[in-house]
């Protein structure tokens, strides 16, 4: 892996969070303001087409050992990781556990062109928390109990979350699914 500089990481750190700012403050509702409809940035990803379902397929969550099922009326938190990837025309969804709807998995997928990648993979890399049995450039972290991982199987961004996530290889069914759909020439499955 090519060495970042720290300076090139926190400035590109600074420019993806100041462009997730804009595209939330140009993409909320109207105040009444004179605020004008061509001020709203463009989003820069390609349509993701295939359907929640396609990318996750249910059957995928058994080794959590409960039940889940989708969540159809999903929205994402204003800020996340998941609706900055909605804005960029991705996918995002989440399954509930049939038992508990507490506990939930949450998945957003972004086609997203070259440079908006590396951005995104230099803040990480800054962060730390690399992970490399998700076989593509891959990182971990947890916070408040909620286990995030997020992976790169380019052009593809693949953000997942969810309070099941306590380690890396807590993600990794949901992380190894999501790359067999749209990496489907590449291993589902780590070597070794």
């Amino acid at each position: 892996m090519t060495t970042r500089s720290r300076a090139r990481a926190i400035s590109i750190a600074v420019l993806t969070v100041s462009a997730s700012l804009a595209l939330v403050a140009c993409s909320g509702g109207g105040d009444g303001g004179g605020a004008s409809p061509s001020a709203t940035a463009a989003p820069i990803g390609k349509r993701v087409t295939q359907r929640c379902a396609d990318l996750l397929p249910v059957g995928a969550l058994t080794v959590y050992g409960k039940t889940f099922e989708p969540v159809r009326d999903y929205e994402p938190d204003k800020g996340s990781p998941a609706a900055r990837i909605a804005q960029q025309r991705g996918r995002a969804c989440q399954w509930q556990a049939t038992d508990d709807a507490s506990t939930t998995i949450t998945l957003a997928v972004a086609n997203l062109p070259e440079k908006s990648l590396t951005n995104l993979k230099d803040a990480l890399y800054e962060r730390g928390g690399s992970v490399p049995t998700y076989r593509v450039e891959g990182y971990f972290s947890l916070a408040d109990g909620v286990g995030r991982a997020d992976a790169f199987a380019d052009p593809y961004w693949i953000t997942a979350s969810s309070t099941l996530f306590t380690e890396p290889g807590g993600a990794q069914p949901v992380i190894d699914a999501v790359r067999g759909v749209v990496q489907p020439t590449a291993s589902a499955t780590p070597a070794g």
